[in-house]
């Protein structure tokens, strides 16, 4: 099964705990990986009017990926969305932060697009909210169906192995 792995807002202004962002390291050092940053701009998502929050304007991705995609607001940029179809996968594995509004945002698109979404739950932090993160998969798994609950369901013998050598 040919999989990518989407990597939504892993960045300093999101607090993730680094064994999460351990994961999703090891993960993308298997997988072609695509990583999305949030960046304020007030003209187009007003974060800071609206809701008295703003991310960082320079921010950057803390896993090393081979494209990140700039994005203002929820929704994953439709160039993101582009590259991720041209990588012709039979399904994107997903995670990250805000499980609950940008990780379920990029859901809707990746599954509005055909593209198969899946969310990898061990990898994701939820917002403020609910920082376990399981309303925003509950929501994941009621719209889109497919979630995966721990690493061994990847079927992917180097992450196994690599999760098992840390231990």
């Amino acid at each position: 099964m040919k999989q990518a792995l989407f990597i939504v807002d892993v960045q300093p202004s999101f607090p993730i705990p680094i064994e999460i962002l351990h994961g999703i390291q090891a993960l993308s050092a298997i997988l072609p990986s695509v990583a999305t940053v949030e960046r304020h701009d007030e003209s187009v998502t007003p974060f800071e009017r609206q809701l008295g929050w703003k991310p960082g304007k320079a921010d950057e991705s803390l896993i090393p990926t081979g494209r990140v995609f700039i994005k203002h607001g929820y929704l994953p940029p439709p160039a993101a969305i582009e590259y991720l179809r041209s990588l012709q996968t039979d399904r994107i594995l997903v995670c990250g932060t805000q499980t609950d509004t940008c990780v379920l945002a990029a859901g809707f698109a990746l599954f509005d697009a055909g593209l198969h979404p899946t969310l990898l739950k061990w990898l994701t932090v939820g917002s403020s909210l609910d920082r376990s993160g399981n309303l925003g998969a509950r929501l994941w798994e009621h719209h889109f169906g497919s979630t995966l609950e721990h690493p061994n369901r990847l079927n992917i013998p180097e992450f196994t192995k690599s999760l098992q050598s840390k231990s």
